[in-house]
């Protein structure tokens, strides 16, 4: 069954891990931190991004496009038996997200072209990234890994995220392999700040993110991965 989400807005930063320190500082005494990080207070997030030859989804995201859709698989951890396919689209400065689960099965029958099984499948996401595939070839591309750091606000939903050590597998598509070689799509000292929140963001979560240095930015993680092409 697809989960739906209502559109939020979601901004991004650059920060510095310095940066990251007094943030998280602040943050603790009013947000709660995320209840499924282990025990360092992050988690991993692997997720394989699905473009085509012609980098469409890339170059949609390089040219800034008001309405675009990213399709992704995801999983925690390194875990293989809870995969989400998600389908990520921008609406102007609104994000939506669609969610369906996947077996790790499907996914190498993903990978290895074998997808007529989902032209009728159950799941409407699997059907539509079906007719993806088939239409404009797009097909599993590249692998992103990222440490997690977050926090919550009731008001708002809000969701703070500290993403760090950014690295990517360039074009192994082995998604489901721990020991899968990455190589970093980022400067080690910088840490992508994420705020995501629904009709507002509270003044007192505001004031906590003015930091000096803070600079807002508009590249995405699978954006950062491709920077090899």
């Amino acid at each position: 069954m697809i989960k739906y989400a209502k559109g939020r807005s979601e901004l991004k930063y650059a920060v510095t891990k310095a940066d990251c320190y007094l943030l998280r500082r602040n943050l603790q005494f009013v947000m709660r931190p995320d209840p499924h990080v282990m025990k360092d207070g992050k988690y991993l997030i692997r997720s394989v991004y699905f473009d085509n030859l012609e980098n469409k989804a890339l170059n949609q995201k390089k040219e800034g496009l008001k309405h675009r859709d990213k399709y992704r698989a995801r999983l925690y951890n390194y875990k293989t038996d809870f995969i989400q396919l998600e389908k990520k689209s921008k609406q102007n400065d609104i994000t939506f997200k669609e969610k369906c689960q996947m077996t790790a099965m499907e996914y190498e029958r993903v990978r290895l072209s074998d997808i007529k099984w989902m032209e009728n499948d159950s799941r409407k996401l699997i059907r539509e990234l079906y007719v993806q595939m088939t239409l404009y070839q797009i097909k599993p591309t590249t692998v992103v890994d990222y440490e997690r750091e977050v926090f919550t606000y009731e008001y708002g939903n809000v969701r703070v995220t500290f993403d760090s050590e950014v690295r990517t597998s360039l074009r192994n598509i082995d998604f489901l392999n721990p020991e899968l070689p990455m190589v970093p799509a980022l400067d080690p000292n910088i840490v992508i700040l994420e705020v995501k929140y629904d009709e507002f963001l509270p003044d007192i979560i505001k004031q906590l993110l003015q930091i000096g240095d803070t600079m807002r930015t508009s590249y995405s993680k699978y954006q950062l991965s491709r920077n090899y092409v």
